[in-house]
């Protein structure tokens, strides 16, 4: 603010000019005062005052500055911070496949959406835990607040098991792949967000990438084509929710995973009855309760689960920190791993066309890191920083 005056009182206005980047607190703590004295709020000592400014958790990627383009601009230390993120999400995401695939395998439990619902249970427990120790502060949000996100979670759980049980693993593979797109227009068309020409090209590397390694047998039928349709904008509504639901609820990622898990654990035990066997009254074989839970079984549902947490915390926080395009590009990786973890431990086939694609993946990846780099340290080197505030008056002849 360069300054501030009022027509219709003669009394001195605040002049605010930006020098440094130091005492923040006592910036905002002055600069709070001056619009409580400009509201009258100094008549009444005994009224409480409300942060006008400060609303939200402290977030490590809150001062991020951002360019008429959107671009975010970090610091070293947040450079990093995001590295570890998307490398613990990477590594989950892809140790969660293989472990579900044990499950789901190895000791023939067949219930996806009510393992889903045991990862959701592990979510909220370790939330919980987390907030005891003092890893971040709770933050209360209303039931309709947090409703959207947990209804386009459990839909998008829902639709890609649904989409996977209809379709070939060639096509239901295709609709992973199109998330990416959908999050670009759907961005655009919400939110007037557009990428680079350059950026879209390196996603468009990555997803060929992952095409040809990743896609072998297509066949295609009208009510799997729908319901894949579905699951693709569910998932990509879902990822985008989870980025601007933190700056619309003005909540950090575990303020926001903290609040909304218990919602989607409620829609997902009201939808067990309707997708999968319970066996309540006759827990018959080919039941969820009827399910022969040896020890090994139930180890690794909790490993599943324990790893479930693990993916759900730092997606958000990748989100929370890039966007969720990012997230979805750098998530291709998990392809990657999964097939070639598939041919060291699996015995699976590595062949000419898998290893080709693998390679115009990581390049699409390095690329598309690449240009966001680039435009970052662009963005940062144009800037100005920001600075402390210096409080002058100056009466309105």
């Amino acid at each position: 603010f360069e300054h501030v005056e009022s027509e219709t009182r003669p009394r001195a206005s605040p002049r605010i000019v930006f020098e440094t980047e130091g005492a923040r607190e006592r910036q905002l703590d002055v600069f709070e005062e001056t619009l409580r004295s400009m509201k009258g709020d100094q008549d009444d000592p005994d009224k409480e005052k409300e942060p006008l400014l400060r609303n939200g958790p402290v977030d490590p990627f809150k001062e991020n500055k951002m360019t008429d383009g959107g671009n975010k601009t970090y610091t070293l230390q947040q450079k990093l911070t995001v590295v570890l993120y998307l490398a613990v999400n990477v590594a989950s995401a892809s140790g969660i496949v293989f472990a579900n695939k044990a499950v789901f395998k190895f000791y023939n439990f067949p219930f996806a959406v009510t393992l889903t619902w045991v990862h959701t249970l592990f979510t909220i427990l370790g939330m919980r835990l987390f907030a005891k120790g003092g890893l971040f502060t709770p933050k209360k949000l209303t039931f309709k607040q947090v409703a959207p996100l947990a209804a386009a979670f459990v839909g998008y759980v829902v639709l890609n098991n649904i989409s996977l049980n209809l379709n070939s693993v060639g096509f239901y593979q295709i609709s992973k792949i199109l998330i990416s797109p959908a999050i670009l227009v759907l961005e655009k068309l919400l939110y007037n967000k557009s990428s680079t020409l350059q950026t879209k090209l390196a996603i468009v590397l990555v997803l060929v990438g992952v095409g040809i390694a990743s896609v072998s047998d297509v066949s295609v039928n009208f009510t799997g084509t729908l319901v894949a349709l579905a699951a693709v904008l569910v998932t990509a509504t879902y990822q985008i929710w989870v980025g601007t639901k933190q700056k619309e609820l003005g909540a950090g990622s575990m303020q926001l995973l903290h609040e909304y898990t218990p919602t989607a654990a409620l829609f997902l035990m009201l939808l067990i009855p309707v997708l999968e066997p319970v066996g309540l009254f006759s827990r018959a074989p080919g039941t969820i309760m009827g399910f022969e839970y040896t020890y090994g079984a139930i180890v690794a549902i909790m490993i599943s689960a324990l790893l479930g947490l693990v993916v759900s915390l730092s997606t958000f926080l990748v989100i929370g920190a890039t966007s969720s395009i990012t997230y979805n590009v750098v998530g291709h990786m998990k392809t990657v791993i999964i097939i070639v973890g598939g041919y060291l431990f699996f015995g699976d086939e590595m062949n000419p066309r898998k290893f080709l694609g693998i390679v115009l993946c990581l390049t699409g990846v390095y690329w598309y890191t690449h240009v966001k780099l680039a435009s970052a340290m662009s963005s940062s080197s144009s800037q100005e920083p920001l600075s402390t505030v210096r409080v002058q008056t100056s009466s309105k002849q």
